[in-house]
């Protein structure tokens, strides 16, 4: 009885360990056709500017964590220059298992209509799960900041539910 819950309990713990997916940088971003379902949707959105040049000092708490939390371990002035970006941060749920696709799409300001993108899969989704996308390092130093983006919920090659910035087209 013990060994099985020394195990059950081993496994518990390695899987809590376990990292969050990694976003894939996409060479194209394919056009999907939209087919929105109530099952899923979008709940939130965080952005993060992590520019040290244009900082303000604040004593709100959360900026100062946020802060704090993404230059954490950069040691160096190139590890610091490589962690300058744009950070998202999108919560969603689905009411039903299913296999997804977390597509986010994105416009810089130095590259005009050109359209990136980055991917997250997740197998038998279910719940409110939070997809994290990050524009940093020489991307945001050659290419500029972000200046409009759309988020895709994409199930069987179809956009199941979206939300975008404002300044989408």
């Amino acid at each position: 009885m013990f060994p099985r819950f020394a195990l059950a309990l081993a496994a518990l713990i390695l899987a809590s360990c376990a990292a969050p997916p990694r976003p894939v940088e996409l060479a194209s971003a394919p056009v999907l056709p939209l087919a929105l379902d109530s099952d899923f949707q979008f709940r939130k959105m965080k952005r993060f500017i992590n520019q040290p040049a244009t900082f303000q000092p604040t004593e709100n708490e959360t900026i100062n964590f946020d802060r704090k939390r993404v230059n954490h371990g950069a040691l160096s002035a190139d590890e610091r220059r490589q962690r300058e970006g744009t950070y998202f941060d999108f919560f969603w749920r689905a009411r039903r298992p299913a296999d997804l696709t977390v597509r986010f799409e994105y416009r810089q300001a130095k590259l005009g209509n050109a359209v990136r993108a980055q991917e997250v899969s997740y197998e038998q989704a279910k719940g409110t799960v939070k997809t994290s996308f990050a524009v940093t390092g020489d991307d945001f130093q050659w290419d500029g900041p972000v200046t409009a983006w759309r988020c895709l919920l994409i199930e069987n090659k179809r956009i199941v539910g979206f939300t975008q910035s404002y300044l989408w087209k």
